[in-house]
């Protein structure tokens, strides 16, 4: 006879009363064929995505100061232009006064009949004819004042435009240090969510027993591997060798070396070793490089996974990939596809 659901249930909660009641213990047996989810693998994978968000949050730190210390030299180089500018209108309006003040004299001196200099003195003693010269004298140099002024008012009328253009490149420098002030205060609190995020999961990896911390290590399938027979060209080796000698190295947020990694800090310390200078976030060396195939990976190759390129490690050849992943796990060597991949540059 077929029981429904609820006399199953009634004939259930009867049964637990009663063994309660006599003093027993009711026990309850999954029926057969249902897997019992691992406590521990649940843990790991809980881990790993908090892991995931402190480690995008860290690029995400990153990128601002990135974003600060260049946007803070652009602003001194734009400071520093605008004052030269300023300067030379300066000195040519201060010119121009000069000049003109000459003209003036002149001018004057040829509308009274006053003679300003010995040479016109001397003109001004003989005969009529000197006369003329000296009036003829004193329009060339009039003239040439004149044309002096004209030449220095051209001058002064390029200078001042530029320190036109200067100032409006100064109200765009402190509109762009407004700016960065925002993004200060965002990178503070964006670096405040990554300590909170950090702690939480420092605390966790640090709380495992020996077995479950040796499952987190092991969670992307490391394996031992070295570079024999491994070939490819001297600027990807060199990098792929660089990054293979730091193996066993510990995990850092934010750090590039030389004693512990982050992921793109991983990078950027393997490249900065042949003297090659890449950008210090995941995100910024998934967008510069030559993109690359995944099917067409160099040893030396520059791999980006997840959404967003948050994360990234250094192709090893052999369908291998080495990377400095996530707090608590050593730099290690895993399967290149043993996260969702997003893509890959060469440099």
């Amino acid at each position: 006879m077929a029981f429904s659901k609820m006399t199953h249930r009634v004939m259930l909660s009867t049964f637990m009363s009663a063994s309660l009641l006599l003093g027993g213990t009711a026990e309850v047996v999954a029926p057969q064929g249902i897997a019992q989810a691992d406590p521990v693998d649940d843990l790991i994978a809980s881990m790993g995505d908090t892991s995931r968000r402190a480690n995008e949050k860290n690029e995400e730190v990153k990128q601002l100061e990135v974003g600060l210390e260049e946007g803070q030299a652009k602003l001194g180089e734009l400071n520093q232009w605008a004052a030269d500018l300023t300067a030379q209108a300066e000195q040519a309006a201060a010119t121009e006064r000069e000049s003109r003040q000459v003209v003036n004299r002149l001018a004057l001196s040829r509308y009274r009949g006053a003679l300003t200099d010995p040479l016109t003195s001397a003109f001004a003693a003989r005969n009529p004819q000197n006369a003329i010269d000296r009036t003829a004298y004193l329009a060339t140099l009039s003239q040439k004042a004149n044309d002096t002024v004209a030449r220095l008012g051209a001058v002064t009328k390029d200078a001042a435009d530029r320190r036109n253009e200067a100032t409006m490149a100064i109200a765009e420098s402190k509109f762009k240090q407004s700016e960065l002030e925002k993004k200060h205060r965002q990178l503070v609190q964006e670096q405040e969510e990554l300590k909170r995020i950090s702690e939480d999961l420092r605390r966790r990896v640090e709380s495992l027993n020996a077995a479950d911390r040796q499952r987190w290590i092991d969670k992307n399938g490391p394996v031992a591997y070295n570079l024999d027979g491994v070939a490819g060209s001297p600027s990807g080796m060199s990098a792929l060798e660089s990054a293979m000698s730091k193996l066993g190295s510990p995990y850092g947020w934010g750090s590039a070396g030389p004693s512990q990694f982050d992921c793109s800090g991983l990078v950027y310390w393997s490249y900065q070793q042949q003297g090659k200078t890449l950008p210090r976030t995941s995100q910024a060396q998934m967008a510069g490089g030559t993109p690359v195939s995944i099917n067409d990976l160099q040893p030396g190759d520059v791999v980006g996974y997840f959404p967003g390129a948050t994360h990234v490690g250094i192709y090893a050849g052999n369908g291998m990939l080495v990377h400095a992943s996530d707090y608590g796990i050593p730099v290690q060597v895993v399967p290149v596809n043993s996260m969702p991949i997003y893509g890959a540059r060469r440099y």
